[in-house]
């Protein structure tokens, strides 16, 4: 296992000069050379729980040199200076990232950046990843990391089932390397008797309803996570339970620990980066697609003129295009008026203003045809983007609404159980915001594909955005239990993985 220290001592020496008869000594006094202590916290068993920010997913995949490059493992080398033992990861079996099961593949490659003739892109790398789910590994494993997990998932049995893989009733990543079929991923975790842990849990509980255009529901008053789909917000109830539960079960042994907070995902590159209006068009086309359209606005006014929605909704509605660069595509939006029931032309949509924001995958998706044999059919155009393209100003408000809950929790459970806090919302907002400036005169930021802070998925920080969260984790516990641990220098960390 590599093991990344940023930091080296240098150590003076003594020189010594000899002249004819005389000797004459350096007499400087050598500088102390700095004991790194752990304060009031034991680091000699460390585990880290979590998601895939726990496990050091990366570009859409986990790989090793992700997993090498992950945040607990850049913690770990700094605990090793104080008093650290090893720290054993679940490895994948190469760096291509897919997995297989039963020899057939369930999950893609990691991406790089390909330079194609129409531009740069992310593609995945070619090959097919050698991680099969059901080749089980011998653990126990120090980090607990496993990308897909929900917070209320970390605690149930079964969990790590090969068998329910297939089923969709357990998770590939946690079926590799649990301890039984039966399993959990915080009873793993604290059957190790940690004396040190980190919890970065709950991305997962709001992030998927985000990624897949607030396709999901909100949960928000049910309490039975059995009854949740896929793409759901958890209740903040629900997740406050299963966090007191997590944290629970890692301090029973008198381990202390650091938590952190969980970001605004409208923070990170995967709604930053495609614009609400990047359709350009052509006087002719600009033409016919509002003569196209017409007929659509008119209904909205004559909906008006029964009541049926206000002026504004009209103008909310209203579809228009015009020649030349900065036309905003048009999406399906179910939070509008139901008029389909007076006129079934009249379906629930619009174009999408600058408050919208587009998911990172539409950009493979908007100006494509919906029916190749009809030149007409542009999606994002003629044809309106689906729910799950977009996330809307409404949708955002639920994630909102749920981030803010469940970073009270997180807040909250931090100052019970003694645990240091890292604020990785506010972080991330500095580096969506103003970047961090490095030695070298670069700086990081969040910019999708050229800043070095996120990776090619546009969700996962890159090694280098790894690098600074593991420095605010080392400042946090520094800070709680009076370790003087020296962090790490994120340019030893790649910005963006080269294939």
């Amino acid at each position: 296992m590599k093991k990344f220290y940023a930091l080296f001592l240098f150590l003076g020496f003594f020189f010594i000069a000899c002249e004819e008869d005389d000797t004459v000594v350096d007499t400087t006094p050598d500088p102390d050379p700095v004991v790194y202590t752990s304060g009031t916290a034991n680091f000699s068993n460390y585990v880290a729980v979590g998601n895939s920010l726990t496990a050091g997913f990366s570009d859409n995949a986990l790989f090793i040199d992700g997993q090498e490059a992950s945040l607990p493992n850049m913690l770990a080398s700094n605990f090793a200076l104080a008093g650290g033992g090893s720290f054993e990861i679940p490895f994948m079996a190469d760096n291509l990232g897919g997995m297989t099961l039963g020899g057939n593949p369930i999950s893609g490659n990691r991406l790089f950046l390909a330079f194609l003739p129409t531009g740069p892109s992310p593609t995945p790398v070619a090959g097919q990843g050698s991680t099969e789910v059901s080749t089980k590994l011998s653990g126990p494993f120090n980090n607990m990391g496993v990308p897909g997990a929900k917070s209320y998932e970390l605690l149930a049995p079964g969990y790590g089932s090969v068998a329910g893989v297939a089923l969709g009733t357990a998770n590939p990543y946690f079926a590799r390397f649990s301890s039984s079929e039966s399993a959990t991923v915080i009873g793993d975790a604290a059957a190790q008797s940690p004396t040190f842990f980190s919890v970065w849990a709950g991305a997962n509980d709001i992030l998927l309803y985000a990624t897949n255009g607030g396709s999901g529901v909100d949960q928000t008053g049910n309490l039975n996570p059995a009854t949740y789909s896929r793409n759901d917000i958890t209740d903040p109830i629900v997740f406050a339970g299963s966090l007191d539960a997590i944290l629970q079960a890692m301090t029973a042994n008198d381990a202390e620990g650091v938590i952190a907070n969980l970001p605004n995902v409208t923070d990170i590159p995967y709604f930053t980066t495609v614009p609400h209006n990047p359709v350009p068009l052509d006087e002719a086309t600009a033409t016919l697609l509002n003569g196209a359209y017409d007929a659509y606005n008119q209904g909205l006014l004559l909906a008006q003129s029964f009541l049926l929605i206000d002026a504004d909704e009209v103008a909310k509605r209203t579809i228009s295009f015009s020649p030349g660069e900065g036309n905003a595509v048009v999406i399906l939006d179910e939070d509008l008026t139901d008029l389909t029931g007076v006129n079934p032309a009249l379906i629930n949509m619009r174009q999408a203003t600058a408050e919208d924001l587009m998911v990172l995958t539409s950009r493979s998706f908007i100006g494509t045809l919906a029916n190749p044999a009809d030149p007409t059919s542009i999606n994002g155009v003629a044809i309106p983007l689906a729910d799950q393209w977009v996330l809307t100003p409404e949708e955002q408000q639920a994630v909102e609404t749920a981030l803010n809950a469940y970073n009270q929790t997180i807040e909250t459970l931090a100052t019970a159980y003694d645990l240091a806090f890292v604020d990785a919302n506010a972080l991330l907002n500095e580096l969506k915001a103003t970047g961090f400036p490095q030695t070298d005169g670069s700086v990081v930021t969040a910019n999708f594909g050229t800043g070095g802070g996120f990776s090619l998925d546009g969700v996962h920080p890159a090694p280098r955005g790894y690098a600074i969260l593991a420095n605010a984790f080392v400042a946090a516990i520094n800070t709680k239990f009076g370790s003087n641990l020296p962090g790490v220098n994120p340019l030893d960390f790649t910005g963006l993985y080269i294939n």
